[in-house]
C-alpha cells in the first residue's frame, strides 16, 4: 500500500463464516459517508495481539483501491484503518 491514508473510521461489514484456513471472509463494507465498497479480494488475513485482545487484520481490494479493516473480536466492532490508491 503505497500513498496510503491512515484512518481509524468505524465501519458496517457483510461477512461469510465458513471452514477451512479462513474462516471469515469480508464480503463487503459500508463506510460512514454511505458508501458501500464491494470486496472483489482478500490480500492477507491474520490476527494480531493488542494487549489481551485480538485484532483480525484483513487487507482487501474492490479493484479500484486497497483497504485494511480491522475487526475487534473482544468489541466486535470493524474499523477502516488504511486505503489507498490501487496501482
Amino acid at each position: 500500500m503505497d500513498d496510503e491514508l491512515y484512518l481509524n473510521e468505524r465501519i458496517k461489514v457483510v461477512v461469510s463464516f465458513g471452514d477451512g484456513l479462513n474462516p471469515c471472509r469480508p464480503i463487503k463494507f459500508k463506510r460512514l459517508s454511505g458508501r458501500e465498497i464491494n470486496v472483489k479480494e482478500i490480500g492477507l488475513g491474520y490476527p494480531n495481539m493488542s494487549g489481551r485482545k485480538t485484532i483480525h487484520i484483513f487487507d482487501v481490494t474492490d479493484g479500484q483501491a486497497d483497504y485494511r479493516l480491522e475487526f475487534d473480536s473482544e468489541r466486535l466492532t470493524w474499523r477502516l484503518t488504511r486505503e489507498a490508491d490501487h496501482v
